[in-house]
């Protein structure tokens, strides 16, 4: 980048002389400087005290009339230069174009005065010339410049959002764990542009369903904002809920960009709940059975969140209810516990389970009557329903 081109001695000598009278200059050169940068943007006038930029632009300038007539294999001390630059101000903040825009300024400011030099020693006609001979070489060296400091600006840059994404996602997880950290919500707030109080909810997401198919997470949806975090076995999404904006629109967001299953928490208070409200996401995901393709909502499947919750003892209601019905060959099993699932879902209709079995009506009422026997429980009898629903839901998610 920016190769000087080859010159003659003379020629070095003159333009040497003429980079030695502007480095007298420099003062006024870097005031000048900085006097086009304030007009042409308050920007640079804000983002440091004006000392420190004249200390800054000063050693840049200097080094750049060096670099023109210092010798062609010479170590190109203003890329160093230019690079430190470039990570500086990307850590300050300064914006990128404001950068180059510097560079080129100080190219056009030092040209000029290279030619102001040139054009005073009339004495000597040729000094114009070499300068002339010189542009391309200048004007490649404050190309270099800028190139070398735009790319060490985008990777500091990068190497900043990286680590604040790094702080932000494990912010994050803290909340997401049940950390108690003093400050810790208040921090994450801030770092994710969030309200540290408000109505939020979680949802977890199964992970393997990445492997069968494609998807596309919402990120916004309904007056809502989703924040993912990737883990080993799930996905997990924080939602920052609106006022007026209930569970139901969380599942609508959903619906159709997910292929399920997933979990959603009850609604919670603020980000310090978060952790509790993972831990119910993750419990409405349990009970979806493996082949389940719907994210669930915790608030309606409570009787079966409470099944898995106590695998010990569902196991136990599993045998205890269906003990008999267990010992059945496979496919009658399958048929008995098919029609009781599909009874159920009918709301207790032997004529619309019948449609949604294909069979007659008698027949759903005869595979009751024997599903009651096995059991020795009653379909008729509250307690008895609810512990035959409940073994049935136990046994499914087994």
């Amino acid at each position: 980048m920016g190769a000087r081109r080859r010159r003659t001695g003379h020629d070095w000598k003159l333009l040497t002389e003429s980079c030695s009278a502007l480095l007298e200059r420099l003062p006024e050169l870097v005031d000048e400087h900085m006097r086009q940068l304030t007009e042409h943007s308050s920007v640079y006038k804000e983002f440091l005290p004006y000392d420190q930029q004249w200390r800054e632009a000063e050693e840049a300038m200097r080094i750049g009339i060096q670099t023109i007539s210092a010798p062609r294999d010479s170590p190109r001390r203003d890329l160093e230069y230019a690079e430190e630059a470039g990570r500086r101000r990307a850590q300050q903040g300064l914006p990128l174009e404001l950068l180059v825009h510097a560079y080129r300024a100080a190219g056009y400011l030092v040209w000029d005065a290279l030619m102001e030099e040139g054009a005073a020693a009339g004495q000597e006609p040729e000094r114009l010339v070499v300068l002339m001979r010189s542009a391309t070489m200048v004007w490649s060296a404050v190309d270099a410049q800028a190139a070398v400091a735009t790319e060490a600006y985008r990777a500091t840059e990068m190497e900043l959002r990286r680590r604040t994404d790094e702080r932000l996602q494990a912010l994050l997880d803290a909340l997401l764990e049940g950390q108690e950290a003093p400050g810790l919500a208040a921090r994450a707030a801030a770092g994710l542009d969030l309200p540290e109080r408000g109505p939020y909810a979680v949802v977890v997401l199964r992970s393997e369903r990445r492997e069968r198919e494609s998807y596309r997470r919402p990120v916004e949806g309904d007056g809502f904002r989703f924040i993912w975090r990737m883990r080993a076995d799930c996905e997990v999404g924080v939602v920052a809920l609106t006022d007026g904006q209930g569970l139901d629109g969380v599942a609508r967001a959903l619906d159709g960009r997910c292929s399920g299953p997933g979990g959603i928490s009850p609604v919670v208070a603020g980000l310090a709940e978060l952790g509790r409200a993972r831990r119910l996401a993750e419990l409405a995901l349990r009970t979806c059975p493996p082949d389940a393709t719907a994210v669930v909502r915790l608030d309606q499947r409570m009787p079966t969140a409470l099944v898995v919750s106590q695998p010990e003892l569902a196991g136990r209601l599993v045998s205890d209810v269906f003990g008999s019905l267990l010992e059945l060959e496979p496919a009658d099993r399958a048929v008995l516990l098919e029609t009781l699932d599909a009874w159920l879902a009918c709301e207790g209709s032997a004529g619309r389970a019948a449609g949604r079995l294909y069979c007659h009506r008698n027949t759903v009422f005869n595979r009751l009557r024997r599903l009651e026997q096995l059991t020795s429980r009653s379909l008729a009898r509250p307690r008895d329903l609810i512990e035959m629903t409940l073994a049935l839901d136990a046994y499914r998610l087994s």
